[in-house]
């Protein structure tokens, strides 16, 4: 059996760049390359595993005999393990023993840059490369100027094993979803997806969010090239591709990166800092130079090998705060005597300014559930750097007002209104994501008081405040026509609902949506800015409407929003407006084809009286549990 002949991809220069945490592109050094060395063709690999007294590669070509494949540990004192082994071809199934210093402890662990992973629940490596031929130039040339946040950002959230069933059990392939699913988004006009993570994961509850294979898109749905082909068909359609990337924790499998050369290497020793008590995983060591290059190098990853547009960012929180989900005794404070992580704080710093200097038109999202100031800010004015942060409080606050009866939503109009206290403190995007519609907190539908017209009509409602309200939009899947039942990551979506009126109709109100955010740059081009923005009347408690002003670079663009959250239509209805000018219907979420009443009138001609603070005001019709959107 051929032995390991000693080979490096590594110069002196790459081992000085990782031992300072600045290697960002360390795929290209570690894992497994397919290669040639002296005119024969095997593979390369290369470990980091310092605490290691030896290192093993075992597959299927030595039937996962440890020992036979030994690989060499670097001089420099990296703590890298390396070595070319002949006659190692592609698809070949591996992992690494490794012997510890540390009390001669035993690991058997998947490569943490493995390209290509075994389906789970087997956990093996594989040796992979692919010579995938990219067709999305024409997104990739214009994305900075389509991924701005200037531009429209409305994002349809997705999990790919329950977005659609076939044979009523079996997922869809990534190719299978480069049709449909890519065919889906363009009709429906949404300008993103997100997609819940992607990475290879050991256990389907998790939702993808406990990862072993940060490098890898996951085995369940085919090949990584197919991954890229659904990148590739949403590019060619105009559509961006955001990915949930989860540099937060990481779970204890046995062949993950949890104690994997028998010390705590990637994640802190501190159990205190080192394991998330909610979620019962291990927590990165921020602090340590070669794990934020493993961490960075991913996030660089997927933006250059797979053409992502951006990155969601999973529980910024939790990893900002010490003291996120523990008790008094069971944290301790920074050198300054407080609970903010200096650490995490400074890895996320370099990565947004590693992953802006990078790509261009890309953006970094964080989902962060605090007061945490600075989010969005740059880095070099003491920001964390991130392009967007999930507006949470909004989210939070529009639900429990929404769920209320009419009746009582009087006496709760600083709920809606309160939001734009500090809408423009960050550059906020307004999420309804897959965590708002599970765990017993029912679909958005039936989150909705009254009867049947009256839940679909305060649906339709809240999607048009949503569109209307400052910031960009994400929406999980099933919302969009109305899902009646709670997100089930086992089960497809309710498809079959869209063949009754109430649910196509909500269907066509997200369609109309779409296209008028796209197409009214009022609603984008100034939506993190609060010049973006007027009141007209927020505090009509008595009729418990609200009106605003949404502004874009020419005033021509200015659109008038009203929102009457009750049941009762309210007929020459007075409101103010800046000039006098006739207003044009351009959404009305009451109107017939919706499944609604069909109030509203499409034209509104102004009068010289005095209203909401304007010289001048107009009568309207507003539609029951109805906004509507004039010009």
């Amino acid at each position: 059996m051929s032995k390991v002949v000693p080979h490096s991809f590594f110069t002196d220069f790459d081992i000085n760049l990782f031992k300072g945490g600045k290697h960002f592109r360390l795929y290209n050094k570690l894992g497994s390359h397919l290669t040639e060395v002296d005119g024969v063709k095997g593979t390369y690999f290369a470990v980091w595993a310092p605490s290691a007294k030896s290192v093993s590669v075992i597959g299927d070509f030595n039937y996962w005999t440890a020992g036979e494949h030994q690989l060499n540990v670097r001089w420099d004192g990296s703590g890298i393990w390396e070595g070319f082994i002949p006659g190692v071809d592609k698809g070949s199934k591996y992992k690494y023993k490794i012997h510890s210093n540390n009390n001669d402890i035993w690991t058997e662990k998947a490569d943490p840059f493995a390209r290509f992973c075994e389906q789970p629940p087997q956990t093996a490596s594989l040796v992979w490369d692919d010579t995938y031929n990219w067709k999305d130039k024409n997104w990739m040339v214009a994305r900075e100027e389509k991924n701005g946040l200037d531009r429209p950002y409305s994002v349809y959230e997705v999990h790919l094993a329950s977005w659609k069933k076939k044979n009523g059990w079996e997922s869809l392939s990534y190719l299978e979803m480069a049709e449909e699913l890519a065919d889906y988004v363009e009709e429906m006009g949404f300008t993103h997806v997100e997609l819940m993570p992607v990475m290879e994961h050991p256990y389907d509850p998790s939702w993808g969010y406990q990862i072993t294979g940060y490098f890898a898109p996951t085995s369940r749905f085919g090949k990584p090239e197919d991954f890229k082909v659904l990148v590739d068909a949403l590019h060619q359609r105009g559509i961006g591709v955001i990915l949930d990337w989860v540099p937060s924790h990481f779970p204890e499998d046995a062949h993950g990166l949890g104690y994997f050369d028998g010390s705590h290497l990637y994640e802190h020793p501190d159990r205190r800092r080192g394991y998330h008590p909610d979620w019962k995983s291990l927590i990165f060591n921020y602090g340590r130079n070669e794990v934020r290059a493993f961490l960075i190098s991913n996030a660089i990853f997927w933006l250059d090998q797979y053409h992502v547009d951006g990155l969601r960012v999973d529980a910024v929180a939790s990893m900002l705060y010490l003291d996120y989900s523990r008790e008094d005794g069971e944290w301790e404070p920074n050198m300054y005597g407080n609970n903010e992580n200096l650490e995490a704080m400074s890895f996320l710093r370099e990565m947004n300014q590693e992953v802006y200097a990078s790509f261009k038109g890309v953006q970094t999202i964080a989902e962060e559930s605090t007061a945490f100031t600075g989010v969005t800010k740059p880095v070099h004015y003491g920001g964390l750097g991130f392009g967007m942060k999930w507006m949470m409080g909004w989210m939070h606050d529009t639900l429990e007002f929404f769920k209320k009866d009419p009746i009582h939503r009087s006496y709760d109009l600083n709920a809606i209104s309160f939001s734009l206290t500090y809408a423009f403190t960050e550059n906020f995007m307004l999420p309804f994501s897959h965590d708002e519609v599970v765990y017993g907190k029912q679909s958005l539908l039936y989150r909705m008081p009254g009867d049947e017209w009256q839940r679909f009509a305060n649906l339709r409602l809240l999607f048009g405040y949503m569109f209307t309200h400052p910031g960009g939009n994400l929406l999980f899947m099933g919302g969009e026509f109305g899902q009646s039942s709670e997100w089930n990551f086992q089960e497809g979506l309710e498809w079959h609902l869209t063949q009754y009126d109430f649910h196509s109709g909500v269907q066509e109100v997200i369609k109309d949506l779409n296209k008028m955010y796209k197409g009214q740059p009022a609603l984008y081009e100034k939506q993190f800015k609060p010049e973006g923005f007027q009141w007209i009347e927020y505090n009509d408690q008595e009729n418990t409407v609200i009106s605003y002003i949404r502004k874009g670079a020419d005033p021509k663009d200015d659109l008038i929003i009203v929102c009457n959250f009750t049941p009762v239509p309210r007929e020459n209805y007075r409101l103010g407006i800046p000039k006098i000018s006739t207003l044009k219907l351009l959404f009305n979420s009451d109107d017939k084809k919706y499944s609604g009443s069909g109030m509203g009138k499409k034209t509104v001609k102004p009068s010289k009286t005095a209203w909401n603070g304007y010289e001048q005001s107009v009568l309207m019709n507003l539609p029951p549990l109805g906004v509507v959107v004039y010009r």
